[in-house]
């Protein structure tokens, strides 16, 4: 059976995945709770994730932080990974999650990146939403779902992540 894909993001109160210039000094600090990510990520078998987000990812200090699990980068332009793990690919959504879930076998995919998160949601295609709300108001940004079309979704859980997160566990209702 294959694996879910799933998308495991956090996002201001007023939708933004990132400030100006992908600005992520508004996220908390790295502490002993990873609000749930080493179990989501432990089920992960390949990562499908936009260039912007690639870009961003490579430039985090320290270690890659997706270890040796194969990521594929959507994108129309040459990428230099930085490991042999990364790949570029391009295509169509559908062609590109059917590669994604190919490479992860019986595991799941992590979508990562708000245009390919917005597209595969309008596609049907994404099982499961993780979304951890951050009480903080961007006022400007990156959206995470602007210009995607109406979807309902299914509160499947929802709980207070460390002192002030809120987090929701969500699933695509087939319309």
């Amino acid at each position: 059976m294959p694996g879910r894909v799933r998308v495991f993001i956090a996002c201001s109160i007023d939708g933004f995945i990132a400030g100006p210039d992908h600005d992520l000094s508004w996220l908390p600090e790295p502490s002993g709770d990873d609000h749930g990510f080493g179990e989501f990520f432990a089920s992960v078998g390949a990562l499908l994730m936009g260039r912007r987000t690639y870009e961003v990812a490579e430039g985090f200090d320290g270690p890659w932080p997706y270890e040796e699990r194969p990521v594929l980068v959507a994108t129309h332009r040459p990428i230099q990974p930085s490991k042999p793990t990364i790949r570029a690919v391009e295509g169509e959504i559908t062609t590109l999650v059917k590669q994604a879930r190919e490479v992860a076998g019986d595991r799941d995919v992590y979508l990562d990146g708000g245009m390919l998160i917005r597209q595969a949601l309008d596609a049907g295609l994404v099982d499961e939403i993780t979304l951890t709300l951050v009480p903080v108001i961007l006022g400007e940004g990156f959206p995470l779902f602007t210009g995607a079309q109406r979807k309902t979704l299914e509160l499947v859980s929802s709980e207070r992540s460390g002192e002030s997160l809120v987090q929701l566990v969500l699933r695509p209702i087939a319309s």
